[in-house]
């Protein structure tokens, strides 16, 4: 049985960013974590635990965003317009390429996760489904025939502004939307709207049938997609609010409405599920798209 290559997997978050030496989550060799401040103190503390380890035939990494993940693009491999004090315009990909040798792996962190889940965790055995965090923002990945579903640039679905429940006109706190999903569901707009943190919020407070609202909408677009066999939803909201998720899968049949009639949809207590890898799927993340650059500079080789 041939030996999976260790790969570097670097998950890059808002507020730490995560490294681990592994090729799976049976075999995570090394561990660091270092706070997201300036990339002038990150970076430099990133490469300084990479630059002591041995053996990696990869990197991987997972990045908050926007990035760029477009090869041919002249900016290919960077944290593009984030709002991120400094972060705009930051090379990754190609920095570590040169510093290291070897062929780089990038894409947006809920890609991330999505690609760790699908092989290891709550989506292990499709090759095609959805993983949708909602924590500091809302962001969701697809994952095609064991791919990223790509063009142009990354998804942005958490950005689609649902309709309105009526009587509810607050304005939302997404600062490019207002009242996009991000801005109606994600913790800093709950946090916004009463006072209180998502994961602090009573069950039975009326705030949340506003984010189940907003979140049902986005699943149902996510299924219209016809890509998905399943939806996994992970994120420090759906963590903390366990009772959260009966109601997102009534809500999403509810407007599905019975329309993509197919079993798989239909039983949604299998088709819309909670994450399995935890704070893992990120850094596992980062290793699976370290994995596929790997394999396709070997693939060019050959």
């Amino acid at each position: 049985m041939t030996t999976p290559p260790l790969v570097a997997g670097v998950e890059l978050g808002g507020t730490k960013c995560i490294a681990i030496l592994s090729s799976g989550p049976d075999q995570i060799l090394e561990e660091v974590r270092v706070p997201t401040t300036h990339p002038d103190e990150t970076l430099p503390a990133l490469e300084a635990a990479l630059d002591g380890w041995r053996g990696f035939a990869a990197i991987g990494v997972a990045s908050f965003g926007p990035v760029s993940i477009d090869p041919q693009s002249g900016d290919y491999g960077k944290i593009t317009s984030t709002p991120k004090p400094g972060w705009a315009n930051t090379d990754i990909a190609r920095r570590l390429g040169a510093r290291y040798g070897v062929p780089v792996g990038f894409h947006s962190d809920v890609v991330g996760a999505a690609m760790a889940e699908a092989r290891w965790g709550a989506g292990q055995g499709l090759r095609d489904l959805a993983y949708v965090t909602v924590g500091t923002g809302v962001g969701a990945g697809l994952i095609a025939q064991g791919r990223p579903v790509d063009g142009l640039t990354h998804a942005e679905l958490g950005h689609i502004k649902p309709p309105r429940l009526a009587g509810d006109d607050w304005i939302g706190a997404c600062p490019f939307h207002g009242a996009c999903v991000e801005g109606l569901a994600a913790g800093p707009a709950i946090a916004a709207r009463t006072g209180v943190k998502g994961e602090m919020l009573a069950a039975d407070d009326p705030a949340w049938e506003m984010v189940v609202d907003a979140l049902s909408h986005l699943f149902a677009t996510l299924t219209l997609t016809g890509v998905p066999r399943r939806i996994v939803l992970g994120g420090g909201v759906m963590v903390g609010n366990p009772g959260l998720l009966p109601r997102l899968r009534r809500a999403t049949a509810a407007n599905l409405n019975g329309y993509v009639a197919l079993p798989e949809v239909a039983e949604m207590d299998t088709f819309i599920v909670p994450a399995a890898l935890g704070g893992n799927a990120g850094p596992l993340g980062a290793v699976v798209l370290g994995t596929l650059a790997l394999d396709e500079r070997l693939r060019r080789v050959a």
